[in-house]
């Protein structure tokens, strides 16, 4: 793992994020409507995602927060690496443009976990752990 200190380390990645998709969030817009709307923003999957595993979990809520975690994370994925990111290196839970992501890759654990899928649940967890160990607390996984 690559500490904030570490100066022989990359730089922390820090996301744009999607202004419009997140100021529609706020105001309360359907997350279906916002992701359909803006495809790209990992927040609005993220509350998709996080949607689905809340409430009575059933096989059919756990499936779909799986498939919306993924797809927020790969988004996300494709940001970080537009962003410079290199598949390594500090992706800071305190910027908040990067929360979309990092509430993707959490929810994907939890969805993972609730399916039996221990190596993704584990990946998940050390990829949180990596990109901000304040992660996993901030998203309830600790």
């Amino acid at each position: 793992m690559t500490s904030f200190g570490d100066l022989l380390g990359p730089p922390p990645t820090l996301l744009p994020g999607d202004d419009e998709a997140e100021s529609d969030l706020l105001n309360g817009a359907d997350p279906a409507a916002v992701a359909a709307a803006h495809p790209t923003a990992s927040i609005a999957w993220a509350h998709l995602a996080e949607a689905s595993l809340d409430g009575e979990p059933d096989t059919a809520r756990i499936v779909a927060a799986y498939a919306y975690a993924r797809t927020g994370y790969h988004r996300g994925l494709d940001q970080l690496r537009r962003n410079g990111w290199k598949g390594f290196g500090p992706v800071p839970w305190s910027h908040e443009q990067n929360q979309g992501f990092l509430r993707c890759v959490g929810a994907l654990a939890r969805a993972a976990n609730a399916v039996g899928e221990e190596d993704e649940y584990l990946r998940c967890l050390d990829l949180l752990n990596d990109s901000d160990p304040n992660a996993i607390g901030e998203l309830g996984l600790d």
